[in-house]
This record gives structure tokens, C-alpha cells and sequence, in this order.
């Protein structure tokens, strides 16, 4: 569990790993308010619902980053379970929402179903859980629909599998072009600062700073 005390308003994190991909589920509150979100319950729901229970917040919204199975396999029980609606991605994931099943019988994982969000998510959108905004950027390239959320207070960012420690979301799934994902990367997250700080769908989060540094990806070294 970790905390951003910067801004006004304090937020507290927690990341529970789901599905044989390790995905990064992510519970996020607002610490003045104790009301969360969980961002990418890929699937190992009842793990999900420990995590919340522990962490003793109110989770009022889900949210997924794009959408793919080990992101949103769990995402329809979860939403059924707490009834809260679901918010993104953008709407160019539909068609990988649609065929959540069908993803998970060519990878062997059952228990999972198809999904449709209450409300998809734009360019220059925002979103609020709590006192914390975050506004929505839409990043293509690992997927069609990708966006991540980003709090400018403080200097936070969930960039689902856009972008990594030391590495970039892959691009031969269908929709995926790795020339739209390094753009994306480079013209939307870059510029927000070097000193924004992120959490990732798989792995140790960074900062936009140290990716923009030493990622073999960005620095034309891979």
C-alpha cells in the first residue's frame, strides 16, 4: 500500500495481482473521502474484494484502462457484485470488450464475460473519485482504446499497459501499431512532466522522467 501526499487532496493505493498475466489491479481512494475505485479487475474477483475490504474504503466506480482479458475478464462480476457502473475505455476497444469470452478460450481462462461499460471515455474527459479529478487521455497504439488517467494535483498517472518500467505495452495484438504507441507515448505522456509518477498494468511503476531517460523504447536503443 502506498500514499501521494502531494496536493491538496491525499490518495492511497493498492495493487492486487490477478490472472495468470500478473495483471496489476489497481484499488485507489481518496483519502479525505475514503471512496475508491478499481482500476482493471482482470479477473480473481474475491481477491479483489479482500484487497477492498482490507484497505476499508467504499468503492463507488470501476475503471478500466483498454480491453484486454487479463484487464477486464472480471470487470462484469465486480460491477454485478458492488453495483457501481464502469467507466472507459474509449470506445475504439469495443470490439475486444465484446469478445472478452473469446479471448479467454484461446488463452485456457474460463469464469470470465463479455463487457460493456456504462460510460466510455474521450480525449479531454475527466473523471472523479472522491476530491481527486483526473483528466483522460487517449493513448492508442498497445490497443485502439487505450487511455490512462491522469492527476495533475499530484503528479500521478494509471497508464494501463501503454507504458512500462524500462519497457512499452506490446503491438502484435489486433488494433495494436507500435508507431502509434511510441507517438502516443512521446506527444501525450512525455510533455505532462518528468516528475509525474505512474502505476502500470504489469510491474514496478516509474516516473516519466526516468522512462523519458533510460527506456530502450523511447531512447531509440531498442
Amino acid at each position: 500500500m502506498s500514499e501521494a501526499n502531494q496536493g491538496k487532496a491525499k490518495a492511497g493505493a493498492m495493487i492486487v495481482p490477478v490472472t495468470p498475466f500478473e495483471q496489476n489491479c489497481t484499488i485507489l481512494w481518496c483519502e479525505a473521502t475514503k471512496k475508491a475505485i478499481v482500476i482493471d479487475p482482470g479477473g480473481d474477483v474475491p481477491n479483489i474484494q479482500a484487497a477492498i475490504a482490507q484497505a476499508k474504503v467504499t468503492v463507488e466506480k470501476i475503471w478500466l484502462t483498454h480491453g484486454h482479458i487479463d484487464h477486464v475478464g472480471g470487470a462484469a462480476d465486480l460491477r454485478d457484485a458492488l453495483k457501481v457502473p464502469i467507466e472507459g475505455p474509449h470506445i475504439a476497444d469495443k470490439f475486444l470488450l465484446d469478445n472478452v469470452v473469446a479471448s479467454g478460450a484461446r488463452f485456457g481462462i474460463t469464469g470470465v464475460r463479455d463487457v460493456t461499460p456504462d460510460r466510455w471515455l474521450e480525449e479531454g474527459d475527466t473523471v472523479e473519485i472522491g476530491e481527486l479529478v483526473f483528466d483522460i487521455l487517449h493513448c492508442p497504439g498497445h490497443s485502439p482504446g487505450s487511455v490512462v488517467f491522469f492527476n495533475k494535483a499530484m503528479r500521478f498517472a494509471h497508464v494501463g499497459d501503454v507504458l512500462f518500467n524500462g519497457s512499452v505495452g506490446r503491438t502484435d495484438l489486433p488494433g495494436g501499431s507500435h508507431e502509434t504507441l511510441i507517438r502516443s507515448i512521446k506527444d501525450k505522456l512525455l510533455p505532462l512532466g518528468d516528475d509525474v509518477g505512474f502505476i502500470c498494468g504489469h510491474g514496478a511503476g516509474s516516473s516519466f522522467g526516468q522512462e523519458r531517460m533510460t527506456n530502450p523504447f523511447l531512447t531509440g536503443m531498442a
